[in-house]
């Protein structure tokens, strides 16, 4: 298994790093490493995770309130989105629905 985060999702990471580190000192280096800790748990339980907009399993970030969409597709998972949970569920659906 091998994981890709698609260029939209590492915008996401790179924009939630930007708020993090605007509120301490080094906070966003720690967003970073923690997400990509949840990323990486995905080599071991990938597909366990609940469906959304009936194509995108969805992983919730264990220190951080984000949410990590991602598809399986044979031996990749595609990491599509990382996204903040406490935004409007509005932007989550626009940006996920097709």
């Amino acid at each position: 298994m091998r994981i890709k985060i698609l260029d939209a999702a590492q915008a996401d990471l790179l924009s939630g790093y930007a708020f993090y580190e605007r509120q301490g000192s080094n906070l966003g280096d720690y967003f970073l490493d923690s997400l990509f800790s949840d990323i990486d748990s995905l080599l071991l339980f990938g597909g366990i995770h609940p469906v959304h907009f009936d194509k995108y399993y969805r992983l919730l970030s264990k220190r951080f309130p984000f949410a990590i969409y991602y598809k399986i597709d044979g031996d990749t998972i595609g990491i599509f989105a990382v996204l903040d949970c406490r935004q409007d569920p509005r932007r989550t659906d626009d940006r996920l629905k097709d």
